[in-house]
């Protein structure tokens, strides 16, 4: 279509570098907020006054039922008693189950209350207080926690007779753990049971924008709230789709399964610092507080003065950013455009083959392959992971999610332009440009149909795309060989150019408009898929790097067209070509590799992890060291030697581990007594141990059903389907333990003996003789059982 167009070479560049600009827009508008000071006016939200509450409480671990977490819920629920709110503290025993495993965990929810001046529901700002036991939780989830103190003196100082609906903040504990707050909270508390408008906050890195990524069904009437009532709104109706595909849980799922509409928040970015000691107030970008606390401070302003019940709609809809302006539509257009953009595509085909470039076989065969470029993105991509693995054994333990991998990305990158270059330059010859890239659009105007199917809320990522493009390929067949350029024809006219000048000007016009619609089809394409592939980074790392490898595939075979621009015609250029542009972006994928390994080190502000634990029989004193590791480093060789568990106490090892011996500790240990026994179901009485946070209990026998109770605090049921892995198939887990126990009943999925062996669990290894903590730039793994001193009893029933 453009063959002819004299200077292709700069047509294709100024392409290159329209699409270029379009990602690079996309990426800037995706900014956080700039924090404001402390001396912002009083009705503002002020990251600066939120960090000074941060600072009170989030500088050391707090996991459920330690003595940090007390003392951070004494210093918020007084905040919020001292700024005017009615205050309650609900101490409850939360729940939660898995895959052979019971959770539970005696937790301290904060209550807070701001009375509507006439309300007609609730809003429920929520946030856990507790942190993850290896860090100090200061953006997961402090961040939020600091931001809700904040925003309630913002609200107060604001003027006016307060909100319409009544405001109610939950601090929740125990989410680290399971949810176990925000369980007991929709169980049992009566503003849990009653409903309302949920605003959930989280964390899962220490930078980046408040990303709205997750919403009850129904979402019409909230996301047109959102995008009203907030100044810089983030997020994509994708996000939650993506979010699905992820093994994490926030305080959400319980909450809007008890019937609470709403939105979920979380910055992810730098999320390598993730449940480390690393996530801390130093590591905290400010602007990611800022954006959190303005979110949260808009929309409660918005929601608890709205008409909540006039917010319920029967629909979802559509959400996503182009160039920083939020585009909605209903969900009832997501079946027509998805349809619209399969005919867009056959259309184009159609009329492809009616001008001669190109025919139905070929046309096929050029759908058809196209899946090679997208599968072998995945496995390179896949690969990419393996080898770093391979080569830094300490990525293992990080998840995908590295301190430094903008090397990597680059690489992944590269290594989908080799799989699409090694599949179009071969083909091109056989079967034409024309045949390939409008093929290739089967597969996002196919994708967005499925989604359209499976997943409405990410159906727009491949849709719009698919749709776009095949616009821009029929607006460039469609037009005119030869262009109309009126001043060129009067002057040939009047005999000042010749006849043949005219027409070489207005082809040159056409070509170039062409090269324009062509563009202008792909920049849909250039603002929406390298937007996702950089959230699917971002969200499920390295490790699980062929999702974005596919995204970026999806994007190439979208962009065909200019790629074309830079080759020459089919079966005239040098043959060398087939060979040396696939090689160009295999030298780029291993020159980025290379870089990634240079510049991703580890020193103090970009640490290693390691697991390491110590346990104890309490019965025979036998210690020893266990790592988890898939290859120690030097610290954690000081204690680990060897992968011998025979040593260890019956059903404590779950996993490979490495294992070392250990002197011996002061420790009382576990205790479970026989309560009752009645054909597979047990009663017990357990306690952790002087001085244990928590107590597991492993069993040899799959478990169905567990109720744990403690006196004064009341009682949690879950059932359990399913059997661990790699270790014994039962256990149960009562995290932040009271000291005098808890009476635990169990039914087992089969009559007979059973073993079970209690694990009493304290937090930190320094008790133990001779330990030595871990240099600056060495952390612990985020593995719950690693930094516990474990002293276990085997009981058989």
């Amino acid at each position: 279509m453009t063959r002819n167009l004299p200077h292709r070479l700069l047509a294709a560049t100024a392409a290159l570098l329209a699409l270029a600009a379009l990602i690079m827009l996309t990426a800037m508008t995706d900014s956080t907020a700039q924090p404001r000071p402390a001396s912002a006016p009083g009705g503002e939200f002020s990251a600066a006054r939120a960090l000074a509450h941060l600072e009170r409480f989030a500088t050391e671990p707090r996991p459920i039922g330690s003595a940090a977490g007390e003392r951070a819920k004494d210093y918020l629920a007084g905040q919020l008693r001292a700024a005017g709110l009615e205050v309650e503290v609900q101490r409850s025993v939360g729940a939660w189950s898995s895959t052979g495993l019971a959770t539970f965990g005696q937790v301290d929810n904060i209550v807070a209350t701001l009375p509507g001046t006439d309300p007609t529901g609730t809003v429920l700002i929520a946030a856990h207080y507790d942190s993850a036991a290896m860090g100090p939780g200061a953006s997961d989830d402090g961040a939020a926690v600091a931001a809700m103190v904040e925003t309630v003196r913002a609200l107060r100082a604001g003027g006016g007779g307060g909100p319409r609906n009544d405001v109610v903040l939950l601090m929740s504990d125990g989410e680290e753990d399971g949810v176990l707050g925000a369980e007991a909270f929709v169980r049992e508390h009566p503003r849990g049971r009653a409903g309302g408008v949920l605003l959930n906050w989280e964390a899962r890195g220490v930078a980046g924008p408040s990303l709205m990524f997750q919403t009850s069904r129904d979402n019409a009437g909230l996301i047109e709230a959102f995008v009203n009532g907030v100044p810089r709104p983030r997020g994509d109706s994708s996000m939650g789709e993506l979010y699905r595909l992820l093994p994490n849980n926030t305080d959400f799922t319980p909450l809007t399964a008890a019937g609470f509409t709403g939105l979920n928040f979380a910055y992810i970015e730098r999320s390598s610092l993730y449940h480390t000691a690393s996530d801390s107030i130093a590591n905290l970008d400010r602007g990611s507080l800022q954006h959190h606390g303005e979110n949260m401070l808009a929309l409660t302003r918005a929601l608890g003065d709205a008409d909540l019940p006039a917010l319920a709609s029967d629909h979802d809809v559509t959400y996503f950013r182009l160039l920083g302006t939020m585009v909605t539509y209903p969900g009832g257009l997501v079946w027509p455009l998805a349809v619209l953009a399969v005919v867009l595509v056959a259309g184009l085909a159609v009329l492809a083959r009616r001008r001669g470039l190109a025919t139905v076989p070929r046309l096929l065969a050029g759908a058809a392959s196209a899946v090679v470029p997208l599968v072998v993105s995945v496995v390179l991509a896949q690969g990419l992971w393996e080898l770093l693995v391979a080569l830094r054994p300490e990525y293992d333990g990080m998840g995908g999610l590295l301190h430094r991998p903008q090397g990597f990305q680059a690489a992944v990158v590269a290594l989908s332009g080799l799989a699409l270059l090694s599949w179009y330059l071969p083909l091109r010859r056989r079967l034409g440009p024309a045949a390939l890239a409008i093929g290739a659009l089967v597969w996002p105007a196919g994708l967005g149909v499925l989604c359209a199917q499976v997943a409405p809320g990410a159906s727009y990522v491949f849709a719009l795309p698919a749709l776009f493009c095949a616009l821009g390929g029929l607006a460039a067949l469609l037009l005119p060989a030869r262009g109309r350029v009126a001043a060129e024809g009067r002057v040939a006219a009047e005999g000042q150019v010749p006849a043949e000048g005219r027409v070489a000007a207005e082809r040159r016009v056409a070509a170039w408009g062409r090269v324009a619609v062509i563009t202008l089809g792909t920049a849909v394409s250039a603002m929406l898929l390298p937007a996702l592939a950089r959230n699917a980074f971002d969200g499920m790392g390295l490790a699980l790097g062929g999702a974005a490898g596919l995204v970026l595939a999806l994007f190439g075979l979208t962009a065909l067209p200019v790629v074309e621009l830079f080759l020459p015609e089919p079966g005239r250029g040098p043959r060398r070509m087939l060979v040396a542009v696939p090689l160009t972006a295999a030298a780029l994928a291993v020159v980025m590799t290379g870089v990634g390994l240079a510049s991703d080190g580890f020193d103090a502000g970009h640490p290693r992890r390691t697991h390491l634990a110590y346990v104890m029989d309490a019965e025979t004193r036998q210690a020893r060291w266990v790592s988890a590791d898939a290859e120690p480093g030097e610290w954690t060789r000081r204690y680990v030697s060897g992968r011998d568990v025979t040593t260890l106490p019956q059903g404590y090892a779950r996993g490979e581990l490495w294992t070392g011996a250990a002197p011996p500790v002061r420790a009382d240990g576990p205790r479970v007594t026989v309560l009752a026994r009645q054909e597979d179901t047990v009663r017990l009485r357990v306690s952790a141990g002087r001085g244990a946070r928590s107590v597991t209990l492993r069993l040899d026998q799959p478990i169905a059903e567990v109720t744990a109770s403690v006196a004064g605090t009341g009682k949690a049921m879950v059932q359990v389907a399913g059997t661990r892995v790699n270790t014994w198939p039962g256990e149960i887990r009562f995290r932040g333990i009271p000291a005098d126990g808890a009476q635990i009943t169990i039914k087992t999925r089969a009559k007979g003996q059973i073993r079970l062996t209690a694990i009493g669990e304290t937090d930190g290894l320094a008790a133990v003789p001779g330990f030595t903590p871990r240099p600056p730039d060495l952390v612990a793994a985020t593995r719950e059982d690693g930094d516990l001193i474990a002293i276990t009893r085997t009981y058989t029933l």
